[in-house]
């Protein structure tokens, strides 16, 4: 499979190059716990149905791991209980389905092995009321940066987070900002698990699993770069093996380490009569013809066409937009990486709305801020939001320029390309919220002051708007 990585129009006319391999010091074996029974990898919850959620944490023990879910803190009012076990096979992760809870309702849980218990966690079932407000991020690449926007989301008051792709990164990259583990690129599954495990002890990863239920897709860099189901650019079977080890290798480790059933990364989600949630796989089933696969296709058409809530939400990894880029000396006029690539995909997904204009894609990816009207032969058909990276290097750091430089002028550019595009910001770091009502989604942008700060401030510094029936965006004052 051959594509220029998504990213690169931010190296713009200076023609830097992309982020390089390097060395880091290596960090104890995760596998060895500190303490018998100790929960060093925090604990998380994800998926979030109306009557249910999943558990998650990690503690390496061939002893029964009894957990609890409570209606309060101090667990007095116990709802559910029960008792499970792990083992190295799924590297002691630890997965519980908890059902028969009431629906948009927050619960406390936590784990006990013997006289040792978890950190205490708190989710919450699916809404089903006249609001729903999300959490969005994307892109956390641990050697750029801190995760202080994950710590600025686990304070908030919301309903889930969702995240959109690049939970980890495989590589290892310089400068690095802290050093990774295990100190080379993750090819392995034992190279995956350490880096999942790693991320894991971040304080700020394990304060926003602890606050909010998560409920997540991939993208490329929980595998390789610019990921498919038949390979990557970057990876080199003649000294790494086949790519079908090491993508199986990087699902069952993705699979083990985040709050996440068992199986499939496409999935839906309802919210009462006010929104459903389709969360899409846009790296398994791609090949060099198809983003979604057939069967993926299908799903997500009918979906769109027979879902009866009041807004459809599509938690999407990857630009669904069309990009025209802006000359640059040896990169093409767009990103086939992104559904630029798949034209027959998404024409088939965009024909399919209609008349329909209540479907709002959250885009990950693409390292920068955007709001798009989605236009389909000559009008918009929905709308697009595009969370920045966590860390990831965007287009200042790529170019070493302070930011709000050089960018502005390449922002003037791609809008004058792509009327459709009516906000792009592509220097800083950050999360989103998304708030959605009857009459209107949303989104606001959420901007770090220093990403190499673990305790920086962040700061609301974008927000739009899509009223109901309208598929347009519209700035909101701050």
């Amino acid at each position: 499979m051959t594509g220029v990585d998504r990213r690169s129009f931010l190296i713009g006319a200076a023609v830097a190059g992309a982020a390089s391999t390097g060395t880091a010091h290596a960090a104890p074996d995760h596998t060895a716990p500190t303490t018998p029974a100790a929960f060093d990898h925090g604990v998380a919850s994800g998926d979030p149905l109306p009557d249910g959620v999943l558990l998650w944490t990690r503690v390496v023990t061939p002893a029964a791991i009894r957990w609890e879910v409570a209606a309060d803190q101090r667990f007095l009012h116990v709802v559910k209980r029960g008792v499970t076990r792990t083992s190295a096979a799924r590297d002691h992760t630890v997965k519980v389905e908890v059902h028969g809870l009431r629906p948009n309702h927050r619960y406390w849980y936590r784990f006990r092995v013997g006289n040792v218990v978890s950190p205490v966690g708190r989710t919450k079932t699916a809404p089903c009321g006249s609001e729903l407000n999300f959490g969005v991020a994307s892109c956390a690449n641990w050697s750029a940066g801190h995760f202080a926007g994950y710590g600025f989301l686990a304070r908030q008051e919301l309903d889930a987070v969702i995240h959109l792709g690049d939970y980890i990164y495989e590589g290892v990259y310089t400068p690095a900002v802290r050093p990774s583990d295990p100190p080379h690129e993750c090819v392995t599954l034992d190279d995956y698990r350490r880096r999942h495990a790693q991320y894991k002890t971040d304080r700020h990863v394990q304060a926003l699993h602890q606050a909010h239920p998560v409920i997540c897709t991939w993208d490329d860099h929980e595998s390789a770069d610019n990921s498919s189901s038949i390979g990557s650019p970057l990876h080199d079977p003649a000294t790494e093996g086949p790519w079908a080890v090491r993508m199986a290798a990087a699902t069952q480790a993705y699979f083990e380490w985040m709050p996440i059933r068992e199986g499939k990364l496409d999935r839906s989600f309802a919210f009462g009569d006010l929104a459903s949630l389709t969360m899409l796989d846009l790296r398994s089933y791609r090949t060099d013809t198809t983003i979604l696969g057939a069967a993926q296709r299908a799903w997500l058409i009918d979906r769109l066409t027979t879902d009866s809530a009041r807004w459809q939400l599509v938690g999407n990894s990857v630009m669904i937009s069309p990009f025209k880029i802006p000359p640059l000396p040896g990169f093409p006029p767009s990103n086939p990486d992104q559904w630029d690539g798949f034209p027959a995909d998404r024409e088939l997904v965009l024909r399919a709305l209609g008349d329909r204009k209540n479907t709002v894609f959250l885009t990950g990816d693409i390292h920068s801020s955007w709001a798009c009207e989605v236009p389909f032969e000559g009008r918009s058909v929905a709308t697009e939001y595009i969370t920045t990276s966590l860390t990831s290097d965007n287009f200042d750091e790529i170019l070493k320029v302070p930011p709000r430089t050089g960018s502005l002028v390449l922002e003037a550019q791609i809008q004058a390309l792509n009327p459709h595009v009516k906000f792009i910001e592509l220097d800083s770091h950050g999360v989103g919220t998304l708030r959605v009502t009857a009459e209107e989604v949303r989104y606001d942008w959420y901007y770090v002051a220093d990403r190499t700060d673990p305790d920086s401030t962040v700061a609301r510094a974008n927000s739009f708007r899509t009223r109901h029936n309208t598929a347009l965006t519209e700035r909101v004052p701050l």
